[in-house]
Order: structure tokens, then sequence, then C-alpha cells
């Protein structure tokens, strides 16, 4: 059983920052592609970035230079650090964790004002 549990949302300015943390239990997180999506009200859950078991990153257009994901083996935890932060972001924000399946956090909320 893997459980991800999400912290770290909160409101913030524009332009302000906040760091995401996404703690995981069970067996598979050294190995699993670690990953960040986001939801906003009325759309679809987007890929904002991830970081495989060896520290390669991948990030969307719309967050780079100004997101970044990192990972720690030895706490099971993956981070996002928001910098820059734009009313655009504003969404619900999901950790998600995978390794021949996918798993899926609770997800925090992220609302940044203009």
């Amino acid at each position: 059983q893997v459980q991800l549990v999400e912290s770290g949302g909160g409101l913030v300015q524009t332009g302000g920052s906040l760091r995401l943390s996404c703690a995981a239990s069970g067996n598979i997180f050294s190995r699993a592609i670690m990953g960040w999506y986001r939801q906003a009200p009325g759309k679809e859950r987007d890929f904002v970035a991830s970081i495989t078991s060896g520290g390669s990153t991948n990030y969307a257009d719309s967050v780079k230079g100004r997101f970044t994901i990192s990972r720690d083996n030895a706490k099971n935890t993956v981070y996002l650090q928001m910098n820059g932060l734009k009313p655009e972001d504003t969404a619900v924000y999901y950790c998600n964790a995978y390794l021949r399946g996918s798993y899926w956090g609770q997800g925090t909320q992220v609302t940044v004002s203009s």
C-alpha cells in the first residue's frame, strides 16, 4: 500500500513563494518517478513537474524557471519549490508516484491572489 500526503499549500500574493512537500509511505519511493500535477476549477489535471529516481527532472513550460522539484530518498519526500507565483498557478496540487502503477495524494490547495 502506497500513501502520499501533501502539505505546504496556502494563500500567497502574486510574486510570492511556497514549498510543497509530499511524504510517501510504502517501499517504492526510492524507485518511483515522483511528480506534481495541478487542477484548477473546471479544468483537467495538468502535469507540473517530475523527477526520476536518478534525479532527472522535467517541467511544464508554464513553470520552467519558477518551480523546482527535488526529492530526499532518505525521508521518502518530494518537494516542489514554487517562486514567482502567479494567479494562474491557483489550483489543487497533487503528488503522484509512478512505479508499475500510479498513486495519488489527496491534494493541497494553492491560491495566488492578484
